[in-house]
C-alpha cells in the first residue's frame, strides 16, 4: 500500500497573525462599546439623581426628563431652580437661563417647592401680570432664595437711578420660607404691610427706594439675619438705621453720585463685620457705631477723609474714639498722609492685623513735608503691644509709600510679619527692597519681610463674599475690595 505523507506544520504566515489580532481587537471594541452601552448613571438610587438635577441648570436639569423613563418623573420631584433672564436691546445671552417666555410653562408643569428663582433685566411694567401669577402660583408656594432684579435706567442729570418699578408684594409671599433674598432697582411702597421672615439669613438691597420707616420695620421682622449687603439705598432721607439682635455682618456702599448718607449702627449685639467695600474718597459716607460691643473686622476706611463716629448712646467715647474690640482693619492710602493712618491707629488699641490697600493716585492727601512726625513719647498702643501682621496691597514702591512702609517696620513692635504684594514681582529687586526699608533697623527682630505677587481678582460680585461668613478674613487675596 502506497504511504500517504502528511506534511508537517509549517510556521503561520505573517498574515494570519495579523487578522488574529484584528479579529480579537475587534471583540474587544465590540465589548467596550457594549459597556458603554450600558447606563450605569441611571442605576443610581433615586436620592443621587436628584441630587444631580438640582445642581444643574434651568434648562439642564429640564432636559435630563428625555434621557430615559427612569429619569422622566424625577425633574418634577427636585426642588425648582429657575433662572429668567429678559433679553435687552444690545445685552448678550445668556445660555444657562430660560427666556421670560418658558417661565410660566416650567412653573405650570412643576408642582413645588422652589429652591431658587431669579429673574433678572426686566423693566418696569413689563411682565406685571405673569409675575403675579408666577408668585401666586404653587411651584414658588415654598420659595427659599429670591433673586429679583429690574433694569434700572440713570437719569443722565443726577446720575442717580431713575424712579424704579413697585415691589410686588407677592414677591415676598414665601416670607416664612425664604432663606436669601436679594432685591435690584425697586421701590417699597409707603404702605408696605407688617411681614414676618423667620428664617431669612442674607438680605441684599441693591439700587433701591424705601422710606426710613418700612427699611426700620423690614429689619425689625427679620428674626435670623446674619448679613446684610445695602447699595445704593435712597428714600431714607440719607440716613439708614440698622438694629438687629442676630446680624453678623453688614457692608454698605452709597451710590456713587447720591449726596451725602448716614449708616447708624444703633444697637448690633453681634456684629462682628462692618465692611465697605466700595468705599468712598470724597467724604460723603458717614458710619456711626453706637453699639457693636463684637465688632471685629473693619473697613477698608479712607483715613484722611474718614467720617467714623464711635458713641455711647448720644455722645462720643472719647475724642480718640477708641474702638478696643476690632482686631483686623483695612484703610485706603496712597503713601502719601502716614499722619492720617496713625490717628486712625489710635483708635483701635487691640489692632492684631492692619491692611493698608495703596490707591494710584494721591485724591488730597498732604505732602509728605506737612506730615508731623511720630512722637515715641506718645505710642500707639496697637504698635507696642499687638500688631501682629501688616499686609501692603497693590505696593509699586515709589519713594512715598516705601517711606510709608518703612515707618512700621521700624516702629512695630511685637509684629510677626510684614507682606507686600506687588504687580509685578521680581526677586531679584527683594535685596534692594529690603535696604530702602531698613530691614536690619526692625524694631520686632522676629518679623519676617515677604514680597509676593498680587492675587489676580477673584471675585466681582462683592455681595457674594460679603455673605460669606466662613471667610474668616475678608481681606485676604480678595481685591474687589481694591477697585472702587
Amino acid at each position: 500500500m502506497e504511504k500517504t505523507e502528511v506534511a508537517a506544520p509549517g510556521p503561520e504566515r505573517p498574515d494570519s497573525d495579523g487578522n488574529a489580532r484584528k479579529r480579537a481587537g475587534s471583540s474587544d471594541r465590540d465589548r467596550d462599546c457594549d459597556e458603554a452601552d450600558i447606563d450605569l448613571i441611571s442605576k443610581l438610587p433615586a436620592d443621587m439623581l436628584s441630587a444631580i438635577i438640582s445642581l444643574l441648570p434651568t434648562k439642564d436639569a429640564g432636559r435630563t426628563q428625555v434621557l430615559s423613563r427612569r429619569w422622566r418623573p424625577l425633574w418634577r420631584a427636585v426642588p425648582l431652580n429657575l433662572d429668567a433672564r429678559a433679553k435687552l436691546p444690545g445685552s448678550q445671552a445668556y445660555p444657562h437661563t430660560v427666556p421670560v417666555s418658558a417661565v410660566s410653562d416650567i412653573i405650570s408643569q412643576h408642582p413645588g417647592p422652589a429652591r431658587r428663582f431669579s429673574f433678572t433685566g426686566f423693566r418696569a411694567g413689563d411682565f406685571d401680570a405673569e409675575m403675579e401669577s408666577w408668585f401666586r402660583s404653587r411651584a414658588l408656594t415654598k420659595l427659599e432664595e429670591l433673586h429679583l432684579c429690574f433694569h434700572t435706567p440713570i437719569d443722565p442729570s443726577s446720575g442717580l437711578p431713575k424712579q424704579g418699578q413697585r415691589l410686588p408684594l407677592s414677591a415676598l409671599r414665601s416670607a416664612s420660607t425664604l432663606l436669601v433674598a436679594r432685591i435690584v432697582g425697586c421701590r417699597f411702597p409707603h404702605d408696605m404691610p407688617s411681614m414676618n421672615f423667620p428664617v431669612l439669613a442674607q438680605l441684599t438691597l441693591v439700587y433701591v427706594s424705601i422710606p426710613g420707616d418700612v427699611f426700620h420695620g423690614l429689619l425689625s421682622s427679620c428674626h435670623a439675619l446674619e448679613s446684610l449687603y445695602i447699595s445704593g439705598v435712597c428714600g431714607t432721607a440719607g440716613r439708614l438705621r440698622v438694629s438687629s439682635p442676630t446680624l453678623r455682618s453688614i457692608a454698605f456702599r452709597r451710590w456713587p453720585s447720591a449726596k451725602a448718607a448716614q449708616l447708624v449702627i444703633e444697637d448690633a449685639p453681634h456684629l462682628v463685620r462692618l465692611l465697605i467695600p466700595y468705599g468712598s474718597q470724597d467724604g460723603c459716607v458717614t458710619i456711626r457705631v453706637i453699639r457693636a460691643p463684637k465688632l471685629e473686622i473693619l473697613g477698608p476706611v479712607f483715613p484722611v477723609l474718614s467720617n467714623l463716629i464711635v458713641s455711647q448712646g448720644i455722645s462720643p467715647v472719647s475724642s480718640a474714639n477708641w474702638m478696643s474690640g476690632v482686631k483686623v482693619l483695612a484703610l485706603r492710602s496712597s503713601g502719601y498722609a502716614l499722619h492720617a493712618v496713625l490717628n486712625i491707629l489710635r483708635w483701635f488699641p487691640s489692632l492684631e492685623k492692619l491692611y493698608v490697600i495703596f490707591r494710584p493716585h494721591r485724591y488730597i492727601e498732604m505732602d509728605e513735608e506737612d506730615d508731623p512726625q511720630y512722637d515715641p513719647l506718645h505710642p500707639i498702643e496697637c504698635l507696642q503691644t499687638h500688631l501682629k501682621i501688616v499686609v501692603f496691597k497693590s505696593f509699586v514702591g515709589h519713594e512715598k509709600q516705601v517711606n510709608f512702609a518703612r515707618f512700621f517696620v521700624l516702629n512695630a513692635k511685637v509684629v510677626n510679619g510684614i507682606e507686600f504684594e506687588l504687580f509685578e514681582y521680581k526677586s531679584e529687586s527683594v535685596a534692594y527692597q529690603h535696604q530702602l526699608l531698613q530691614v536690619e533697623k526692625r524694631a520686632s527682630r522676629g518679623a519676617q519681610i515677604q514680597f509676593r505677587n498680587q492675587p489676580a481678582r477673584r471675585d466681582l460680585d462683592a455681595s457674594k463674599h460679603i455673605h460669606d461668613l466662613s471667610v474668616a478674613d475678608p481681606f485676604r487675596n480678595c481685591q474687589n475690595w481694591v477697585h472702587a
